[in-house]
């Protein structure tokens, strides 16, 4: 004889079978973007100088040489003046900050946060649109003050950044939408407006 209590599991096994029967058949809701690579008419790449939008001089010319090696170490496109490319990097520094976030007994700072954003974009000069634009990459560096054992000026803790900023420009460019971490905004098709990055040869700035 079945009791109660045995009844009871047997009805509760059928009801999480029935369950995991209709859950199966209930299509998968989790958004999935298609990757969005570089379109195959797009053989060469131009990399105009960025542009600086902080107050700290000279950020802009570090990075834009360390963005042309990572391109030129990649080598799957090859890198030209712009007015031979298929498609222009068009990078923005829009800030960089460096923070004490500890401090000895004597109030002196031991470790430092470094922040950069960046505003990267990608024009196709045959279609004249804005491919992708990452409106928000970032790049953060932790070091302790170069006065203590393993530590960092701050330009040796710039350059760790740049390096981890321009290997994720290069993957964006290369593997496509959803490949780095920054508020992509992925456009396709029609026509995008002018590249607000840098100063175009082609076409006009729009301004910030």
């Amino acid at each position: 004889m079945v009791s109660a209590r045995n009844l009871a599991g047997l009805a509760a096994a059928a009801l999480c079978a029935v369950c995991l029967a209709a859950c199966s058949n209930v299509p998968d809701m989790v958004y999935r973007p298609y990757p969005q690579q570089v379109p195959q008419h797009i053989g060469k790449i131009a990399i105009r100088p960025v542009t600086n939008k902080t107050e700290v001089f000279g950020l802009e010319d570090k990075l834009s040489l360390a963005l042309s090696d990572e391109f030129l170490r990649n080598g799957q496109y090859k890198i030209t003046p712009e007015n031979e490319a298929d498609g222009v990097i068009l990078t923005e520094i829009r800030r960089y900050i460096v923070t004490p976030t500890q401090y000895d007994v004597a109030m002196v700072p031991t470790v430092y946060k470094m922040d950069v954003l960046l505003r990267v974009q990608f024009y196709d000069k045959a279609a004249n649109v804005i491919l992708w634009e990452e409106p928000a990459l970032q790049g953060t560096q932790i070091y302790s003050a170069s006065t203590l054992p393993g530590g960092m000026t701050e330009d040796q803790a710039r350059q760790v950044v740049w390096t981890l900023l321009t290997k994720n420009i290069v993957t964006r460019t290369i593997q496509g939408f959803g490949t780095v971490s920054s508020q992509s905004e992925k456009r396709v098709g029609g026509n995008a407006p002018a590249p607000s990055v840098g100063t175009p040869t082609t076409p006009a700035a729009s301004g910030n």
